[in-house]
């Protein structure tokens, strides 16, 4: 069984292929010394500490590579990044002493059950909070390990709500902002199909030759807009022989997959329509093109998606004044990094 261990946020340790944490991965027996490696006003935060937050990552990383070099850059990275992240937590729990919020058993529980919850409404099949706990396991942590994390969140989700909330105020100006970044992501990932007519235009020709093939990709354009088939136009004079079977398609792909030249024409062209003609660097070689986009993701007015945008810039708006709120507390605070 697989579903999505999260809240509100990705829990980096859940991501790790399971076989590599239940017995692939070779027995260390190196000697741990302890160090502190940083100190959030009087509290240190320990070598070990950081190691146990780190466990599942570094077999991450071994899975993917045995160059040691790679391996021993790849984790000081992991190091840093894990420590501010500690280092994060510790400010977020002075605050919560000073609030005098915490969080109890009882809303962990309340946590899990909803994870559960949510992978059942996805898979539509039951998901109990035995299920979620056995993923856990199966992929390496403890059942402790996970209720920490869990922890961790519901109270960043307390801090959030009482400390950074308030200084955020969304807009209609937001939500459109996040509506256009919404709509370049829909298109990007997107898979869309592409027919392209490709002239070869060979090494060492001269200006005249190349204006040549672009005189012919205009005329090729015309007689394509003049109700002539365009996959006959491709096995006649396409030079791209892999795609004169397919009329011109290597068939869908993500948007952001197609080189800026051909994104930028089929943003230009209505899907059925040809494109003007226009040159493409291709590997080594030269080329003039020619587009035909069979058809673009639907993308929903704004007025149709506006309050799923409005809660979209609210997110936005939060995550950055979270970090503000973040970087406001390190400012203020004795934090001392000794990694």
């Amino acid at each position: 069984m697989r579903f999505d261990l999260t809240l509100r946020r990705a829990v980096p340790t859940l991501a790790v292929a399971a076989a590599a944490l239940l017995g692939s991965a070779p027995q260390a027996h190196a000697t741990i010394v302890e160090r502190v490696v940083a100190v959030v006003g009087e509290r240190p935060i320990l070598w070990t500490e950081l190691l146990h937050r780190a466990v599942a990552e570094r077999v991450q990383i071994r899975m993917q590579t045995h160059d040691p070099n790679v391996i021993s850059v790849q984790e000081q990275e992991l190091y840093k990044e894990l420590l501010n992240r500690m280092i994060d937590d510790r400010l977020e729990e002075q605050q919560a002493d000073k609030a005098h919020v915490g969080v109890s058993q009882e809303e962990i529980d309340r946590s899990i059950a909803s994870i559960a919850a949510q992978a059942q409404a996805q898979q539509g099949r039951p998901v109990a909070v035995a299920d979620v706990l056995a993923e856990v396991q199966r992929r390496g942590l403890t059942e402790q390990d996970f209720r920490d994390e869990i922890r961790r969140q519901v109270l960043e989700g307390k801090l959030i709500e009482l400390r950074v909330r308030p200084r955020v105020r969304v807009t209609d100006q937001d939500a459109r902002a996040a509506y256009q970044h919404w709509v370049q992501d829909l298109r990007d990932q997107q898979p869309m199909d592409v027919r392209v007519l490709a002239l070869r235009i060979p090494p060492g020709s001269t200006k005249q030759q190349a204006d040549a093939r672009m005189a012919l990709a205009r005329d090729l354009a015309q007689r394509a807009r003049s109700g002539e088939d365009f996959c006959r136009l491709v096995t006649e004079y396409s030079d791209d022989v892999s795609t004169r079977s397919t009329c011109g398609s290597h068939g869908a792909q993500p948007f952001a997959a197609f080189v800026p030249a051909i994104q930028e024409a089929v943003r230009a062209t209505a899907p059925g329509s040809v494109s003007d003609p226009f040159p493409v660097q291709i590997g080594q070689d030269e080329a003039v093109v020619l587009v035909m986009p069979l058809g673009q993701a639907h993308v929903p007015a704004f007025d149709d998606v506006k309050n799923d945008m409005m809660q979209r810039a609210l997110l936005e708006g939060l995550e950055r004044a979270r970090k503000q709120w973040l970087e406001d507390l390190r400012r203020n605070a004795y934090v001392d990094v000794r990694l």
